[in-house]
């Protein structure tokens, strides 16, 4: 995969901007501080908080995920694997029990990433500026 791809900073916790810095804290999504993040970039400085707010519509790209799952798992064990629904669903909600952490980080830097223009060679303040 491109390091300077959008879907690199996605499934990688880098900044959208840069894809050096750290979206998160932690870079496991088990860990007890799984929603810490920088208020900016540690690289490039790029604020990861735009207006306050700015997540409450990441729920929905949280949910389409949750959506995708489902439905692909259904598939996979139900319609190919031939399980019985009853057990499928005994199995589906455990497994929306240990994802929510992970699709929580992964919709909020999905969310984030379609408002912000990847410059993989940008550095915030440290790029000399040239007077023309």
């Amino acid at each position: 995969m491109r390091k300077d791809s959008r879907f690199y900073s996605i499934l990688f916790n880098k900044c959208p901007r840069c894809h050096e810095g750290d979206f998160f804290v932690t870079n496991s999504a088990f860990s007890r501080h799984f929603d810490d993040m920088h208020d900016h970039c540690p690289h490039c400085g790029e604020n990861f908080t735009p207006e306050p707010g700015f997540y409450w519509a990441s729920m929905f790209v949280s949910y389409a995920f949750f959506t995708i799952w489902t439905l692909l798992t259904f598939f996979v064990a139900v319609q190919w694997l031939k399980i019985d629904v009853d057990y499928y669903l005994m199995g589906l909600i455990p497994s929306y029990l240990i994802l929510t952490p992970y699709f929580f980080r992964v919709a909020r830097r999905t969310w984030l990433t379609l408002f912000i223009a990847p410059k993989p060679n940008h550095v915030g303040s440290s790029v000399p500026v040239t007077k023309g």
